[in-house]
């Protein structure tokens, strides 16, 4: 099957009109996005926009061949007006299946929002999933069948992709798309940037594109190390990186801290972000969950088990420290980081960047922040990739 995006952005298109948001002020030429609207072998419309004549005659499609048109989502706004010698579209209800004269068969997937997605299987076998914005699946099957590719709105609904990979109908060799791509990011390289981490990827409008062709995706990095000071969204960026993966460990190093009731609202703000399928542990003992099989593993943070570590080993004070401290901490680490080397989990951990703002006032202080600086850079020498986080931002270090 051969399919031409004629648009891939939300409904509303991106730059929204006089929305004066930085993604949208530069969302410019390649960045522009018309609503996202697919034409399958110039055959099967999937979602009539406005302007969809001129979208398909930029990217050298005619929808003259056009034998049917189906909606995925209710429109907003007035009325789209259909081409002359367009079929009037319409929607399939959901469980039920269209085989069109030219041998595509679509069946239409219940959503848990407003909308239809729908899967179609071309005239060769080909199978692509199309979901609309803001959905993701009532329910499916498991086991399913990979789809060789699917658009959907990673940005929007990550756990989509995770319900689709959980049951299989994503496998590695599936070709993920993002569409209905909006201004919840800047566009460029920072959407570029984490739709790899979702193991996606976006075209630009008017991009064809042949189904079940291989794409050579970057990879997913299995181990990653995200650095940032206080309330630098070190946190956020870290679970955006796995929100779109099903069954994630969540391991939180911090402790329950009984009585402080500052550090239980930051932990509840950290669970309420939280997809509901994680399952969370509190642990500093980290070298038997990386060295055993499962799903993957959101470490937060590296600061506080080194802290734990350095209880444990009596660091905090200089005779103990200088007598069998040093020794017992540095072993405690080196332990950590042949675990990161060893292990075949996907992990993504967190940790603080101290080593840059006011020097401690005390030898203890000073200690911990060199450990962590320690610890750090060891920990990320095991990593395919490490970002720092400034204010909201992150710059990629590796990888």
């Amino acid at each position: 099957m051969e399919l031409t995006l004629l648009g891939t952005g939300a409904p509303a298109g991106l730059p929204r009109p006089d929305c004066p948001c930085a993604a949208c002020a530069t969302a410019l030429g390649p960045d522009a996005r018309a609503a996202t609207a697919l034409l399958l072998d110039g055959a099967l419309l999937l979602d009539l926009t406005p302007g969809a004549a001129f979208a398909a005659a930029r990217a050298g499609r005619s929808l003259t061949g056009v034998r049917q048109v189906l909606l995925s989502h209710p429109h907003d706004g007035p009325a789209v007006e259909v081409p002359a010698g367009l079929p009037q579209p319409g929607r399939v209800p959901d469980g039920r299946e269209l085989t069109l004269l030219t041998g595509h068969r679509v069946r239409a997937v219940a959503m848990d929002a407003p909308g239809t997605g729908y899967a179609v299987a071309g005239p060769e076998g080909q199978r692509l999933l199309y979901l609309p914005p803001g959905g993701a699946p009532a329910g499916l099957e498991e086991p399913a069948e990979s789809y060789d590719m699917v658009c959907l709105d990673v940005v929007g609904r990550p756990d989509a992709l995770a319900k689709l990979r959980a049951v299989g109908a994503v496998g590695p060799t599936t070709d993920v798309v993002a569409v209905h791509l909006d201004h919840d990011v800047p566009p460029g390289p920072e959407l570029a940037r984490r739709l790899a981490a979702a193991g996606a990827r976006a075209v630009p409008d008017g991009a064809t594109l042949a189904v079940g062709a291989y794409e050579d995706v970057p990879d997913v990095p299995r181990r990653t190390l995200v650095l940032g000071g206080a309330r630098s969204g070190k946190s956020v960026e870290a679970e955006r990186r796995l929100e779109a993966f099903p069954d994630v460990l969540y391991v939180a190093t911090g402790g329950s801290r009984n009585g402080d009731s500052e550090w239980s609202a930051r932990v509840a703000a950290h669970r309420e972000r939280r997809p509901g399928s994680w399952q969370t542990v509190e642990t500093c003992d980290l070298v038997p969950l990386l060295a055993a099989e499962g799903p993957p593993l959101l470490i937060d943070c590296l600061s506080l088990w080194l802290t734990d570590a350095m209880d444990s080993a009596g660091a905090w004070d200089d005779a103990v420290w200088a007598e069998r401290g040093e020794k017992v901490l540095r072993e405690r680490v080196r332990e950590l980081t042949e675990a990161v080397r060893g292990t075949r989990r996907t992990v993504v951990a967190v940790s603080n960047e101290v080593g840059s703002g006011i020097v401690p006032s005390t030898a203890s202080g000073r200690r911990y922040r060199d450990e962590l600086g320690r610890l750090n850079a060891g920990f990320a020498g095991e990593c395919e990739q490490v970002l720092l986080v400034v204010a909201g931002q992150a710059v990629v270090l590796r990888g």
